[in-house]
């Protein structure tokens, strides 16, 4: 004959139970927590990419608000330091606006900065197309968008007085 059986027999005692979900919870709290140890190395690492881009701005004005027609006539060198520059400065935004995509303080300032370097990336993407898909979708985008709202388009590639 058998014994009546209790469901807490069948599934475990309570204490059994009560560990398990502590355990449970214990496991979505460490996930929890390496999820925002991601997200603060990643705001981490977009600061220092931008404070990076700005010392190098501070210290290179020529390129940070630049006569791009003076340095395209100055020779390789300068036009390569210049890409250089523009390449550093496009992926310090990438990387800032990817890791502050609700703060749009980051793409404000991205936007001003980027202006001044329009017709050197309209030239570029004009001869090189392959230039601007090193940078993700979105920074493809942004690029494109602001091209196309200063009416910077080949084949003069010029910034107009707006």
């Amino acid at each position: 004959m058998s014994q009546p059986s209790f469901w807490w027999q069948k599934y475990g005692t309570l204490a059994q139970m009560a560990q398990a979900t502590v355990a449970l919870l214990g496991f979505v709290a460490i996930l929890l927590q390496i999820n925002e140890i991601r997200t603060g190395n990643r705001a981490t690492s977009a600061r220092q990419a931008f404070l990076g881009y700005t010392d190098l701005a501070f210290k290179n004005p020529k390129f940070a608000q630049p006569d791009y027609d003076k340095i395209k006539a100055s020779g390789r060198d300068e036009h390569v330091q210049y890409e250089s520059f523009v390449t550093y400065f496009l992926y310090a935004c990438e990387e800032a606006i990817g890791a502050f995509a609700g703060k749009r303080e980051w793409q404000a300032s991205c936007d001003y900065d980027l202006k001044p370097h329009l017709p050197f990336l309209c030239e570029k993407n004009a001869a090189q197309p392959a230039y601007l898909a090193t940078y993700g979708a979105e920074t493809q985008q942004w690029i494109k968008a602001s091209l196309k709202t200063s009416s910077v388009t080949p084949p003069d590639c010029k910034l107009g007085k707006t």
